[in-house]
């Protein structure tokens, strides 16, 4: 676990989906308060490179992290965090 703001690590070789474990971890992020609401995204071929894994894996794991209402897409203009983060 990291020590900041207790995100735990990013492990692709954990047990669930890859996608999933990244939703996972961006979702801690969130929760920890590193990501703020209304904060913009990186790129999602950014966050692949940060988080070393493919393109698609990342545009998945945004899908659900749409879903739970984490995040929203504007065409255009990127990807937000949710303002205001549900429960």
């Amino acid at each position: 676990m990291s020590d900041q703001n207790k995100i735990p690590d990013f492990d692709p070789r954990g047990p669930q989906l890859v996608y999933v474990a990244v939703a996972d971890h961006v979702a801690a992020r969130i929760a920890a308060g590193e990501l703020r609401p209304g904060a913009r995204l990186p790129a999602e071929r950014d966050l692949a490179v940060e988080y070393g894994v493919a393109y698609l894996t990342i545009r998945r794991a945004a899908q659900v992290l749409r879903e739970r209402g984490l995040i929203v897409t504007v065409h255009g203009k990127g990807t937000f965090v949710a303002d205001p983060i549900p429960e």
